[in-house]
């Protein structure tokens, strides 16, 4: 049978509103009637009823959390930081996959505002007017965590993905390339994607060099499509020099195709690319990319959540973090 609160009050020989004011840490009571309280719990076995406890406060200290891809090692940097703040301030996660497939996301995104969630964090693609209804449903709040939406409507932690991407490639100029690859996300993310791929033709254009279509592959951010990418570039009658990819795990993809055809990198093509993950620094040579700061981008997400949940003042919805560049071994100057 389903132990009660009623139950651990008739054990410890107190009120069930004393044993409520136990469980919720209410400071007013006696150490020795908490030490019994505490006593009799764990003598039952008894939990405290969350779904209970949620109806009559309204709160269920619950924040969902919409993942793109879970196998992605740089999103689970992001969910380590969201889960630490919110383990800081007494919150519980429900974390889901979508797959960057906007019908689930949509779908997921409902579903977790269904079960009465306190807030969500929605890291995704492009954020779309499907996506906006969905949320202009919610009566909690949404934070947008690495990723934006074109109208800057929706509070959001991010960093500026184009400027990343031109860093990147104008590391590559200065080191005396001109024949620059790109292998890109999807166009129509708006963040890895798009923005990473205008930080790249800005950067041409500013050092005056010209753009080619045949250097520009897009990806799926994983590492076979890396390799499938460079395969093109080497298959160019005028090979490019360098090659920027808009994810380290297509960047690591590329190096192996280099190196699969006997070739070396830096010295026969020099790679860059954005993100920082843990395998930049595993994989040889090592990989010189721009950093995300991951980690800080999912805490000050779940941060920021936090503030807006508790009605607090927020100075700043829309923040923008810095990236770094990250230099090792995968770049060379030009000989």
């Amino acid at each position: 049978m389903t132990v009660t609160i009623y139950d651990v009050a008739r054990e410890a020989g107190v009120s069930m509103a004393t044993v409520s004011r136990v469980v919720n840490n209410n400071p007013n009571v006696k150490p020795q009637t908490r030490k019994k309280v505490y006593e009799a719990i764990e003598r039952l076995g008894y939990r405290p009823n969350a779904v209970a406890r949620g109806l009559a406060s309204k709160k269920t200290t619950t924040v969902g959390v919409v993942i793109p891809d879970i196998a992605n090692a740089i999103f689970a940097e992001v969910a380590r930081g969201i889960e630490d703040i919110a383990n800081m301030y007494h919150y519980n996660i429900i974390l889901c996959n979508a797959d960057k497939r906007k019908e689930k996301e949509i779908r997921v995104i409902n579903t977790l505002l269904e079960k009465q969630v306190d807030g969500l964090l929605f890291m995704g693609g492009a954020v779309t007017d499907e996506h906006l209804q969905a949320f202009n449903t919610s009566n909690v709040p949404i934070v947008l965590c690495a990723t934006t939406d074109e109208k800057g409507a929706m509070p959001s932690v991010d960093i500026d993905h184009e400027s990343a991407a031109f860093d990147a490639v104008q590391r590559l100029i200065a080191e005396g390339h001109r024949k620059i690859a790109m292998i890109s996300g999807t166009l129509q993310d708006p963040a890895n994607g798009y923005a990473r791929y205008q930080g790249y033709k800005k950067a041409l254009e500013q050092a005056g060099i010209p753009f080619d279509e045949d250097y520009v592959r897009i990806g799926n951010y994983r590492y076979e499509s890396g390799i499938e990418a460079m395969q093109h570039f080497l298959g160019l009658s005028n090979r490019p020099t360098a090659v920027f990819a808009a994810t380290d795990e297509m960047a690591i993809g590329a190096i192996h195709s280099i190196q699969d055809e006997g070739l070396k990198v830096p010295e026969d093509v020099s790679v860059i690319s954005v993100d920082n993950i843990r395998m930049a620094s595993m994989v040889r040579p090592q990989l010189t990319t721009v950093a995300q700061p991951m980690y800080d981008i999912g805490a000050v997400s779940m941060r920021l959540l936090t503030k807006l949940m508790k009605k607090e003042n927020v100075e700043q919805s829309r923040v923008v973090l810095p990236h770094e560049l990250i230099v090792r071994s995968s770049v060379a100057a030009l000989q």
